[in-house]
């Protein structure tokens, strides 16, 4: 077996081990969400979901995918410019051990943005499933933040769809500021 046939047999091998579902690293633009979005809506149907875990699961994929897009610190640029519409990188898996899902998300963040994210999921982890609904309602009817680029419902979409708190994690500062950015969400 050649070095790199050992290579994907191991990295196969880890991927079944681990009952990943669905998994992809590198940019992120709208039209690479749409394409991706298409191939986890296939693969929750294949592994059997029943239609509402299928809905969290899409939603919370979603949300996940659109966040590596909107606030990764690491935009594609070309000859200097960013390229439009924009390219953000970051990473997305999805496994699945003994009936539950697990969706991960990993990104670069810059230090603003990786406190204004941990300020946000430490408050979502203090509610009960009733106060996020809640919050989820009154954030429905409001205006969008100011400095949020959706309307704001991302991780509160997320702790709705869980079935555990968010676990979130932030690595130390690297030289340049940024921090790598990770979330889990269990349904």
């Amino acid at each position: 077996m050649s070095s790199i046939e050992r290579e994907w047999a191991d990295f196969y091998s880890y991927v079944e081990r681990r009952d990943v579902i669905f998994y992809y690293v590198g940019y992120f633009s709208q039209t690479i969400i749409a394409a991706m979005a298409d191939a986890v809506k296939l693969r929750a149907e294949h592994t059997g979901a029943v239609a509402q875990t299928r809905r969290k699961l899409f939603s919370s994929f979603i949300e996940m995918a659109q966040n590596i897009l909107h606030y990764s610190s690491d935009l594609h640029e070309k000859e200097g410019q960013a390229t439009e519409p924009s390219m953000r990188h970051g990473s997305v898996f999805i496994s699945q051990t003994e009936g539950r899902y697990y969706l991960h998300c990993a990104n670069p963040v810059n230090g603003e943005m990786a406190e204004k994210l941990r300020q946000k999921l430490e408050h979502l982890r203090s509610l009960t499933i009733d106060e996020i609904k809640s919050e989820y309602k009154e954030m429905l009817r409001s205006e969008t933040p100011p400095d949020s680029k959706g309307a704001g419902l991302g991780f509160l979409t997320m702790a709705r769809d869980a079935s555990a708190p968010l676990d979130f994690e932030f690595s130390p500062a690297a030289v340049d500021g940024t921090s790598m950015f990770y979330l889990r969400a269990t349904i």
